[in-house]
């Protein structure tokens, strides 16, 4: 396993002096697997909802995602969602991306299909099985460093949201000591460069990657501490 997320949640680990043991599974199981008491957050990356927040304990966002399209090398590229229309678009089942693609299918007139894992969407569209797959932006760009086929496309503006950490309801404490060791990345450049390796270009200044946003979880969202307070990074 690599990647942005395992090298972002190993440090974490080590500034707070505690072991990790880091799990590979469907992003399907993960929430249920959370609730059961198996994990003690996601270290996958999580597009933060309203009602996800309903039921879960985020940390801040350390990463801003869009919705992005990925297309196979030397298709047309989508210059609007009217060019989905009568194409097998292919998402990761359970994610916020199957959601969006689930209700809007039929306005769109587009068909879905569904993959354990966003690898596997990716290679439906590079096998030519699917017109694209439907991800973060920082997923899709990711993956296209790694498979030379695929090539980011289309962003959905309107959909940008907070990649952050979920914690059981109950376990407020262990929620505030990440949010505060992931401030403390951020204030030093740990996140941004993390960032920048893994998605091929320099985090803006107002990006999530360099923002220390007010209190505690996703402004805005439910579940979000308005508590002030100052990261200790000591």
């Amino acid at each position: 396993m690599q990647g942005f997320n395992v090298d972002l949640f190993t440090e974490v680990a080590r500034r707070m002096g505690r072991p990790v043991t880091i799990d590979s599974a469907s992003f399907s199981g993960l929430v249920p697997a959370l609730n059961a008491g198996r994990y003690d957050f996601l270290a996958a990356p999580v597009t933060v909802t309203a009602e996800r927040a309903e039921n879960l304990l985020f940390t801040e966002g350390y990463l801003y995602t869009e919705f992005q399209f990925g297309i196979r090398k030397g298709t047309p590229p989508i210059k609007s969602l009217d060019d989905i229309r009568g194409k097998a678009i292919a998402v990761n089942k359970g994610s916020a991306y199957d959601a969006w693609a689930q209700k809007n299918a039929e306005r769109y007139g587009f068909t879905v299909q569904t993959f354990d894992s966003q690898p596997d969407a990716v290679q439906a569209v590079i096998a030519n099985r699917v017109y694209a797959t439907l991800g973060g932006n920082t997923t899709i760009r990711y993956a296209a460093t790694r498979a030379p086929m695929l090539v980011p496309d289309f962003t959905i503006k309107e959909t940008r949201a907070h990649w952050a950490a979920p914690f059981r309801k109950d376990n407020a404490a262990l929620r505030n000591a990440v949010e505060n060791v992931l401030e403390c990345m951020k204030q030093d450049g740990t996140v941004a460069k993390l960032s920048e390796k893994w998605f091929g270009s320099k985090p803006a200044a107002d990006d999530a990657e360099n923002t220390v946003f007010p209190g505690y979880g996703v402004p805005g969202l439910p579940g979000h501490d308005a508590t002030a307070h100052t990261p200790n990074c000591g």
